[in-house]
């Protein structure tokens, strides 16, 4: 009995002793992890072509919060599992942030960027957005690119139905009943053009609330340029001349195409128009609408 306890004893001793054969990329991935850390804490904010940067103060909240994601993304530990049997940690060095895929487009449907600001800065709330665009073209930046911010809710986009972890949002400051000033497209363009450089987001993939939410959401309202920016290369617009669909073409089918979510077919039919046909916002399928389908349809 004391031999094995011996023999047990030395095993435990070796063991402890033994170089760990997962240094080297432990090392690594510490590295790695520290440099992501740095990103995602950088509250400074960064320069846009002919842009008036507007900067907050951080509060407590949010630097308590992004602490708590920090600390997570730091976790190594062994971690239980229901069926009895504990994970191990070994460190991979194959691994970056996640980044965004889509561009959500809002108009806030407030008075001003106070509050909007406000709202945003409250806890009770539960909303937020990466950016919000003044009517003077100022830009606030909320949260960091690489985090996920409350701005979609329940939505869906083809089979995505988690956008607010694929997707920047940006906010308009904007009641949802005047036009868009001038100032404020210039700015949003030049915002897109970072975005969509940064993390090589497709044109496709820039659309608005009411798109991924057609029963809930009307922003942004008939009055947003979507041509205008298709123009400038962030989201599609219909041709001209429209092509005519063919004659066993499905509309709905052709809404799912594109990504829409079509369980309410006439609040679908109307979201559409309102980005692809705000002079027409309604639920009646005409021979425009049923072309006007088809052709965004094979662009997407």
């Amino acid at each position: 009995m004391k031999k094995q306890i011996c023999y047990l004893i030395l095993a435990i001793v070796i063991t402890s002793c033994a170089t760990n054969p997962h240094k080297a990329t432990e090392k690594e991935y510490d590295s790695k992890l520290k440099s992501f850390k740095e990103i995602i804490s950088n509250k400074e904010p960064e320069p846009l072509p002919a842009v008036t940067k507007t900067i907050i103060t951080i509060d407590s909240v949010y630097t308590k919060q992004l602490y708590t994601f920090k600390d997570t993304l730091s976790k190594t530990g062994s971690t239980a599992l229901q069926n009895g049997i504990h994970t191990e940690w070994i460190s991979t060095v194959n691994f970056n942030l996640r980044k965004p895929n889509f561009v959500i487009i809002h108009h806030t449907a407030q008075d001003s960027i106070q509050q909007t600001i406000k709202t945003f800065t409250l806890t009770r709330t539960q909303v937020s957005s990466h950016y919000v665009i003044a009517d003077d073209g100022s830009v606030v930046q909320m949260l960091n690119d690489y985090l996920r911010a409350w701005h979609a809710g329940n939505g869906s986009w083809g089979k995505n139905t988690d956008i607010n972890s694929s997707s920047i949002g940006i906010e308009l400051d904007n009641n949802g009943v005047e036009p868009f000033s001038e100032a404020q497209i210039t700015t949003l363009i030049a915002l897109l053009s970072k975005l969509k450089k940064d993390y090589s987001i497709p044109a496709q993939n820039i659309i608005g609330h009411s798109d991924i939410a057609p029963t809930r959401k009307q922003d942004p309202s008939a009055l947003f340029p979507w041509k205008t920016l298709a123009e400038n290369g962030f989201g599609i617009w219909p041709s001209d001349p429209l092509p005519s669909a063919p004659e066993n073409f499905n509309i709905e089918q052709g809404l799912r195409i594109i990504g829409y979510e079509t369980k309410n077919l006439s609040a679908t039919i109307i979201a559409f128009k309102r980005h692809y046909m705000p002079n027409e916002i309604n639920a009646i399928v005409d021979e425009k609408t049923r072309n006007t389908i088809y052709d965004i349809s094979t662009k997407s």
